[in-house]
This record gives C-alpha cells, sequence and structure tokens, in this order.
C-alpha cells in the first residue's frame, strides 16, 4: 500500500485486510466497511472528498447492490428520477428550502456559491484550468487532466470565471 499511496486501519487475518476497516486511496477517497481477503466485501461506503458517498453491498471487489448520495443528502434513484429533469430544472436545495427572491439567482445546488478563479470554469467537481487541461477540486488538488471531449464539453457548457462584454456589437449589424 505504500507504494500506491494508499492507507489502511482495521482488521487483519493472515496478512490480508479482513474484517472492518478503512481504506483511504492517494486522492482522498474512502472505503469505510468490511473486508475479505484483501477486497470489499459485505458493507460498506465509498466516501467521495466532495461529500458524496455510495453505500453498497460488495461481493470480493464489485459493488452488487447500492446508492449514490450526493452532498445534499440527494439519493440518485436509476427510476422515477425526479431531479432536475426536462420539466422541473429547480436545485435539489430550491426543492428542500424553496426559491429564492426574484433578481438572486441561484447558479449551483451550493449555498454560498463558490468564487471561480478568472480563467477557470467551474465543472461540477472542481475547477477547469483550460490552458493546461487541469481539473483540480475545490481545495485546489489535482483530481483530473481532461480529455478532448470533456475540455469541449466544459469550455462549451460550464459557468466560467470571468466576464465577457455582450450586447451591441456594431459588426453583427452589417
Amino acid at each position: 500500500m505504500e507504494y500506491t499511496g494508499s492507507k489502511y486501519r482495521g482488521d487483519w487475518n493472515e496478512g490480508c485486510m479482513e474484517g472492518n476497516g478503512l481504506y483511504t486511496f492517494p486522492t482522498d477517497t474512502k472505503y469505510e466497511g468490511e473486508m475479505k481477503d484483501g477486497m470489499f466485501h459485505g458493507d460498506g461506503t465509498l466516501l467521495f472528498p466532495n461529500g458524496s458517498k455510495y453505500v453498497a453491498n460488495w461481493e470480493f471487489g464489485y459493488a452488487k447492490e447500492g446508492k449514490y448520495i450526493f452532498s445534499d443528502g440527494l439519493e440518485f434513484e436509476e427510476k422515477d428520477w425526479k431531479y432536475c429533469d426536462g420539466y422541473d430544472r429547480r436545485f435539489y436545495t430550491e426543492i428542500c428550502n424553496g426559491m429564492k427572491p426574484a433578481g438572486r439567482s441561484q447558479l449551483t445546488n451550493k449555498i454560498p456559491d463558490c468564487e471561480i478563479p478568472v480563467g477557470c470554469y467551474d465543472c461540477g467537481d472542481g475547477f477547469y484550468m483550460p490552458d493546461t487541461r487541469v481539473i483540480v477540486d475545490y481545495d485546489m488538488k489535482f483530481l483530473r487532466n481532461a480529455d478532448d471531449d470533456e475540455h469541449e464539453w466544459i469550455t462549451r457548457t460550464c459557468r466560467k470565471g470571468w466576464d465577457e462584454i455582450i450586447g451591441y456589437q456594431s459588426t453583427l449589424l452589417q
């Protein structure tokens, strides 16, 4: 584990992680739960750095049944998903706490909104720096490099940390 940067605190049996324990990945994602033969086995939860989690029943390292819970408590439902669908575009916090008054737009599900660094985009799990194609979490720790598809999606759809002048442009009328 020291070679991969992972850590384990918990029960051992004959040199294997077995019983209950806490396994921490180098990305600070954690697994808390039952282990068998060094694998996730039984009831356990993956805890992600952004506050979300995946609660599941595991068999020899594979999730057999589970559910994803966002950091705000919203549980993902594969069937009958009612959040942010084509008819109701409210954020989960708006569903739980009500809408803000006119003129006070809520731009994300996070309250208060985070400030996006100039030159970056907010891509949902952190900030994207298009010059280097690096995505960092909201604490500025490396998450991943964006491929061409993710780069195009982020620059086309995500909020950016700078203003652009829009409005009347004489060249458009020519």
